[in-house]
């Protein structure tokens, strides 16, 4: 598998589907995974997960950029709707997930922002975004009262992935592993 991803310079269009599809699969597990974390006896709010599936996100968007980072982040919502979601998971998962990419992706470009700012601002993103799919779908407002405990909940997520992923990408650069542009982790 490694060799699928080690030049990621010259990739050709096979690899590039190849490690696009290993890739959207490792998001859909880790994604599925995260339901038997049992997050809630620590936070108890309902809804509360990690956003382990972020720690795909995260790479894909530093290593290869957000146009890739798009297309799986899309893919892993869909699969995971009709694996289990529905319709109304997917409303929920794509909200959250495309205002995330694209606050990841506009923060990514602050010079001096690490990896954990980048991180925790999308997962206030997502959670935002979320709220936002609940009002539309509830037809209330009185939704986004929840929104203040889930902001300060992704203080400690957000801060979570980003220690894994930045973990992850130390592995990765000493493997010899070049992402785009990478910045300060």
């Amino acid at each position: 598998m490694w060799t699928v991803f080690r030049d990621n310079q010259d990739f050709s269009k096979p690899r590039r589907v190849a490690a696009g599809a290993m890739l959207t699969a490792l998001a859909l597990a880790l994604s599925y995974t995260e339901r038997f974390i049992p997050l809630q006896l620590l936070i108890p709010l309902p809804g509360v997960k990690l956003g382990l599936a972020n720690l795909v996100t995260l790479f894909v968007l530093y290593f290869w950029g957000a146009g890739q980072a798009l297309g799986i982040l899309v893919l892993r919502c869909f699969f995971g709707a009709v694996f289990g979601g529905g319709i109304t998971g997917l409303l929920f998962s794509l909200t959250g997930g495309l205002l995330a990419l694209g606050a990841m992706t506009l923060a990514r470009r602050i010079p001096g922002l690490s990896i954990y700012g980048v991180s925790i601002l999308g997962a206030a993103a997502h959670n935002i975004g979320q709220i936002a799919a609940a009002v539309l779908l509830m037809h209330s407002v009185y939704v986004a009262a929840y929104l203040p405990w889930l902001l300060l909940v992704s203080l400690l997520t957000g801060s979570l992935m980003a220690a894994g992923a930045a973990g992850c990408f130390r592995g990765l650069l000493a493997a010899g592993f070049r992402p785009r542009k990478l910045r300060k982790l």
